[in-house]
Formats: C-alpha cells, sequence, structure tokens
C-alpha cells in the first residue's frame, strides 16, 4: 500500500510589474532575485507558474536563482477569481463592496475562474504519495494564494477576498497526512529592504514597520 507524506507548499505573488503587466519593472526584478536567495537550499521538486509574462518572468528568475529546478507552466496558477459569492453568503455589511468589485466579470469568467480553482486545489494541495517529502513553488497572482490560504484554514469559500500579497511575498502552506493544513507563513517580506516592500498592496491596508 503506498503511503502519504508532507508536502510544502511556497506560494510567491509575481514581482512588481509594469503598468501594461508585460514585465517586471527593475525594481520586480530586484524583488525577484531578493526571494531567490532566500529560496536557496530548499529541495524543489518543480516551480510552477501562471502563463503570463510578469509570473512567467518572476519563475524563470527564481529558476535561475536555484539552479536545475523544473519550470512547469499552468493555467490553474494563473490571474483568475476563484469563487463569486452569492449575496446571502457575505456579511451584510460588506456584501455591496465585495460583490461590486466583481461586478466587471464576464459569464465565462465566472465559470472558467472557479473551474481553475477546483483544479488549482486538486494539483497543488494536500499530502503526496510515497514516503518522501515534497517541496514545490507556486508563482502566481493574489487571487489564486488567498484561495489556497482560505481553503488551508477550512473558511467560508468567499473568505479568499481580502486577503491580500505583496510583490515577491512568500507564503508556506504545509499539508501532513492525519493532520489539518497549517499556513506556516503568510505574506512575508521579510527578505526584502523597506524600500522594496509593499508594492501591489492597497496602500491603507500596510502594516506600520
Amino acid at each position: 500500500m503506498t503511503g502519504r507524506a508532507a508536502r510544502h507548499l511556497y506560494l510567491v505573488r509575481h514581482g512588481e510589474a509594469a503598468p501594461d503587466e508585460s514585465a517586471l519593472t527593475e525594481a520586480g526584478r530586484r524583488q525577484t532575485v531578493l526571494l531567490a536567495e532566500r529560496l536557496r537550499g530548499i529541495p524543489f521538486a518543480a516551480v510552477h507558474h501562471g502563463p503570463l509574462p510578469r509570473a512567467r518572468e518572476t519563475a524563470e528568475l527564481i529558476g535561475a536563482g536555484l539552479g536545475g529546478v523544473p519550470l512547469r507552466a499552468a493555467e490553474a496558477a494563473g490571474d483568475y477569481v476563484p469563487y463569486v459569492p452569492a449575496r446571502e453568503e457575505l456579511p451584510p455589511d460588506c456584501a455591496d463592496l465585495l460583490l461590486g468589485r466583481l461586478s466587471g466579470l464576464t459569464a465565462e469568467e465566472r465559470e472558467h475562474g472557479p473551474a481553475l480553482a477546483r483544479e488549482a486545489l486538486a494539483r497543488f494541495t494536500g499530502p503526496v504519495p510515497g514516503t518522501e517529502s515534497r517541496h514545490e513553488l507556486v508563482v502566481t497572482h493574489a487571487f489564486l494564494i488567498a484561495w489556497l490560504v482560505r481553503a488551508a484554514l477550512d473558511a467560508p469559500p468567499w473568505r479568499w477576498m481580502g486577503l491580500n500579497h505583496g510583490n515577491a511575498a512568500l507564503t508556506v502552506i504545509r499539508y501532513a497526512p492525519g493532520r489539518p493544513s497549517s499556513v506556516l507563513v503568510h505574506n512575508d517580506m521579510s527578505h526584502l529592504p523597506p524600500e522594496l516592500r509593499w508594492t501591489g498592496f492597497p496602500p491603507e491596508l500596510r502594516a506600520p514597520e
């Protein structure tokens, strides 16, 4: 009978992107290089990344810093809305605000995003087959990180909303057999100097340092 072992999932939002999102800024590249230095020495089995240029470039820079780790593009690691709640699921005092942020979604986006979110849960989470623990890195976008953190905490599906993540910030989740999933690190930017922290994060939600 095949056993199961722990998975450590490292989640990273891409580095700061140019306004047209076609590439990283110079600050975004610096963020990514510093993140790669922090991750060096971890025995990653793979670096998964979304298909958009800002995620792909971030993954390539991290891969170069790690040396020899396979890079794997995955649509499930892309930028999409993972879940669209009904009004009755939401707290009454913030329902209008949250639903307003999703009002521009097309019918295709409302269907395709949740399908990809289900695929991401199946592909990236939970213990792994065998007896050896596995370390995997996913270079992605803020919404998917929020969705996977929500799932790890067994929070209601709508609660991915309101979880924000900075560029090149690190989140780590551990999935071990017979144990609840554990969020070990969340939105950690300690590898970045102060001037490179909090990009991509709403100013009013930045913690004082």
